[in-house]
Parts: structure tokens; C-alpha cells; sequence
């Protein structure tokens, strides 16, 4: 929930309360046993409705979708134009350093198809495959919370017969009366307001951020897909600006041209430091091109010398 949506529930739901507060004081809009009839009778009728599993991981869901904050279509755009940049500078494996710090399971899970290079029909059957079953969860998530929604007032009327009943039995006891009246009528309060005020926002607010999500991952298998293919990043940038209202489609080429910039310039950096590198570890070779002149040979003395027999006899 966003700040702006946190404040408009805080300051309705003072005035809401305040007008209670206005018609007689809260104390008098408070009644224990009407309370606990709604109540327990609703999540009586859960219980036998849903699996315990089932209801939790709905009261999971919703306050994942109050308390985490969603990924908007533009920021899925910014990622998917810096991945295509990415792999057609670097290369399709370079993206899987950028996987390991992806937070969102279902785009993490496409990077991963392209980093193994499956085929464009595999990663969308496996996507739409995901994309099925999340919209499945979500809607059984949403259903829990819509029976309630339901069902709360219809608790709330039990209550009022309750009320009712325990009125007309004690017709001639004032005591009885007094404690069965307020049962009656607060009760059926009580049931519409956790009904309309709680139950069936919840139910929508889910409902609300599953459409979100499941755009997001249309767009997610549409851009990896594209990625797959090597398609030019301006052709992906016009593809993937169509999901996109008009005011946020402004300022996407710049932002395509500014990632263009970054890793082309971190691109030639690495190249020429690799260069630096290599050049300095390389070392150089003299080549002495000089004919070597002929040694004189060593004269012998004249100590060593020998004459043969046939010169003496000469």
C-alpha cells in the first residue's frame, strides 16, 4: 500500500469512527456477545469451507499485497531494455551475474531460460505455463476472502434473530431486555461493516494486484522473448513501450540511448585495461641480426709438434 492510500484509509476511517463517537459515544457500539457471534460463526463457516492451509496462505497473500511494494510496468521496461543492451554488447551468458541479483522469482526464472538458450516456444509455454497457475492461486486466494465478505452479514442477522429471540423470552424482565436489544441490533452492525469495510476490499485489492502482476509477466515473457530472438534494442524499446499508458512512454528512448552509452563505455574500458594488461606482461624479444664473424682456430706450439719418419729420412 502506498503512503497516499495509507493516509486516505487512516483519515476516512477516523472520520467513520468519529461519527460514531458523535451519535453517542463509542462505548455504546460496543457489544461483546454480538461480537463474538459474527465473528465466530464466520470462521466456523471457513473452516468448512476451505482447507486451514488454504485460509492461511490467503491471509498470507494479503498481507503480502498491503505491506510489499509491486514492481510497476516502467521499471520492467528499464530492466528489460538493460538486459538487451547487456547481452547483445557482452554477450547472453553475461546475464547470468545479473540473475543472481534479480528479487522478482518469475523474471529471474525467464533470465534463466535465455542464459541456457532454450527456444522462443519453450520459454513461452513454460511462462505461460507459470503465469496460469499464478493466476489460479491468486483467484483462489481472492475466493476465500469473497465467501467471508458474504457470508458476514448473514452472521450478522443471526445475530439480530439471536437478539430477537432472547428479547421476546424475557418480554417481562426488564433485565433481559436491556442485554438482549443491543444483541438484536449490533450484531447486524457488525456484519456489514467487516463485510464492506474489510472482507470485501481485501478480496478486490488482491484481485487488483494479480491484473497488475500478470501484466508485468506478459511483458516479462514478451521482452525475453525478444531478447531470445536478437532482436535490435530500439524494436524491442517500441515493443515494449505498448504496455505502457501514454504519459509513461516519454522518455523511453533517452533511457534506451543512456544504457546504450553505459555499457558501450564500460565495454571499451574493459577492452583497453585487458590491452594495458596483456602489453605489460609481454616482454620484449631482442633479435640480433649480425652475421657472427669466423673465430680464428688456436695455433698449437711448437712443443707439440711432430715430425713424420718419412721427413727425417729426408
Amino acid at each position: 500500500m502506498s503512503k497516499r492510500n495509507l493516509l486516505g484509509v487512516l483519515l476516512c476511517g477516523a472520520i467513520f469512527v468519529g461519527g460514531f463517537w458523535m451519535s453517542g459515544g463509542l462505548a455504546v457500539y460496543w457489544n461483546l456477545a454480538a461480537f463474538l457471534i459474527v465473528v465466530a460463526g464466520l470462521f466456523a463457516a471457513m473452516f468448512m469451507s476451505y482447507p486451514f492451509e488454504r485460509i492461511k496462505i490467503a491471509f498470507l497473500v494479503a498481507r503480502s499485497v498491503y505491506t510489499q511494494r509491486q514492481a510497476t510496468s516502467d521499471d520492467i521496461v528499464r530492466v528489460l531494455l538493460e538486459l538487451s543492451v547487456k547481452s547483445r554488447v557482452e554477450g547472453m551468458l553475461s546475464l547470468e551475474a545479473i540473475r543472481q541479483k534479480i528479487g522478482d522469482g518469475f523474471l529471474r526464472g525467464a533470465v534463466a531460460f535465455l542464459v541456457d538458450n532454450y527456444k522462443e516456444r519453450d520459454i513461452r509455454e513454460y511462462l505461460n505455463t507459470e503465469m496460469a497457475f499464478f493466476q489460479d492461486r491468486r483467484q483462489q486466494s481472492e475466493r476465500v476472502f469473497q465467501t467471508m465478505a458474504k457470508a458476514a452479514p448473514a452472521f450478522g442477522v443471526a445475530g439480530s434473530v439471536i437478539g430477537l429471540i432472547g428479547m421476546l423470552s424475557g418480554i417481562n424482565d426488564t433485565q433481559a431486555l436491556v442485554q438482549s436489544i443491543p444483541v438484536a441490533f449490533i450484531s447486524t452492525l457488525y456484519g456489514v461493516v467487516i463485510s464492506n469495510l474489510v472482507l470485501a476490499p481485501i478480496a478486490e485489492s488482491i484481485n487488483f494486484n494479480t491484473g497488475a502482476e500478470m501484466l508485468n509477466q506478459k511483458l516479462i515473457m514478451e521482452g525475453i522473448i525478444a531478447i531470445s530472438k536478437e532482436q535490435n534494442s530500439h524494436r524491442l524499446e517500441k515493443k515494449l513501450t505498448s504496455f505502457l499508458s501514454p504519459e509513461e512512454r516519454a522518455g523511453k528512448a533517452e533511457l534506451l540511448r543512456a544504457i546504450t552509452k553505459k555499457y558501450i563505455t564500460r565495454q571499451r574500458a574493459a577492452n583497453e585495461r585487458a590491452a594495458r594488461e596483456a602489453g605489460a606482461q609481454a616482454e620484449p624479444v631482442s633479435f640480433n641480426d649480425s652475421v657472427p664473424m669466423p673465430q680464428p682456430m688456436e695455433v698449437p706450439s711448437s712443443a707439440r709438434l711432430r715430425m713424420s719418419p718419412l721427413a727425417r729420412a729426408v
